[in-house]
């Protein structure tokens, strides 16, 4: 063998070697679903621009969609994850091949915030209430912050449907509605206009709001993935509460608002972001107690039916953390 040949085959060896080993390491791809590019989801934005969907292997793309399309998606596997929880709480007790497997918000970033008239949620019995759209987790929440209240808003309170925050928003200063369940920032912005926050969400109440969910054959058949991406979006909620700089400068990006805005929005949010995805038992009860009223399911449901703790389980090993 001539040295010129034995050249051609070390290179060829070498390209070969590189080409399985540039495969051996190349990066899962998948597609998570997001309602809005709000704070709410600043858990998978914080995941996609620190990198730490990188660190674990995931070529991530991040999808923005409606509840009701992403539950669908996930149902026939066009996309691989979502991180709406109560929706894929709903969608597995209709039936749905889905679990939730990890919650990154502990309660819902929803205030109600009435026109000047009314000081407290108690002044607000027979008023009109602006929500996103029925059965979303806006109306879950300011539901859930009535009947807290004592207010059976089945009965005491006319509802309607209203689509985003700036349509409620603007529908509260048309004088439209009297009440609206709105997120960060524009809590911020109506107290400036001079209406009234008369109750916020995580101050009556904990439940898992944002989380990840996942199709069961997904976590049947590709669980080190569902592992990967847990601890992804844990590592991004362990660097928002610790960073807040670094997390309002996302935060901005992520929702295209101004750095003020985005501050606010911080600020009103950061204490209901966990450190570890752990799900509660309690806070999912109430989750599907608020989904079988929803659906009219007279049936009992138990937690195993929509979760599946074992990768979350797994992944809190895995970066040394003791989860609740």
């Amino acid at each position: 063998m001539t040295m010129a040949t034995g050249c051609r085959k070390a290179l060829l060896v070498a390209a070969v070697t590189m080409l399985f080993t540039a495969d051996a390491f190349a990066a899962d791809k998948i597609r998570i679903s997001v309602s809005s590019l709000d704070v709410a989801f600043l858990t998978s934005g914080v995941a996609y621009k620190r990198g730490f969907f990188k660190e674990e292997g995931l070529d991530v793309e991040l999808i923005r969609m409606n509840a009701n399309v992403s539950i669908t998606a996930l149902a026939t596997g066009d996309i691989d994850y979502t991180m709406i929880f109560g929706s894929v709480v709903r969608g597995a007790i209709r039936g749905l091949p889905m679990k939730v497997v990890a919650s990154f918000m502990d309660s819902s970033t929803h205030a109600l915030i009435a026109r000047p008239e009314y000081k407290s949620i108690k002044d607000l019995r027979g008023k009109t209430l602006g929500v996103s759209s029925f059965g979303a987790t806006a109306d879950v929440a300011a539901r859930m912050m009535f009947q807290k209240s004592g207010i059976d808003p089945e009965k005491d309170i006319k509802i309607i449907a209203l689509g985003s925050d700036r349509a409620r928003f603007t529908a509260l200063k048309e004088g439209i509605v009297d009440v609206a369940v709105i997120s960060p920032p524009a809590d911020v912005e109506g107290k400036k206009m001079g209406f009234n926050v008369v109750a916020r969400a995580y101050e009556m109440f904990s439940f898992p709001f944002v989380g990840l969910g996942a199709n069961n054959k997904k976590i049947k058949e590709r669980s080190d993935e569902v592992k990967r991406a847990i601890k992804a979006l844990i590592k991004a909620n362990r660097f928002i509460t610790a960073n807040r700089d670094g997390a309002v400068q996302i935060l901005a990006e992520w929702s295209r608002s101004d750095r003020a805005s985005a501050a606010a929005s911080y600020d009103g949010t950061v204490k209901v972001f966990n450190s570890d995805g752990s799900i509660p038992e309690s806070g999912l009860k109430l989750v599907i107690e608020q989904s079988r009223q929803a659906l009219k399911v007279d049936r009992p449901v138990t937690p195993e039916e929509v979760a599946d703790l074992g990768p979350l389980r797994e992944s809190q090993k895995e970066l040394g953390i003791k989860g609740r």
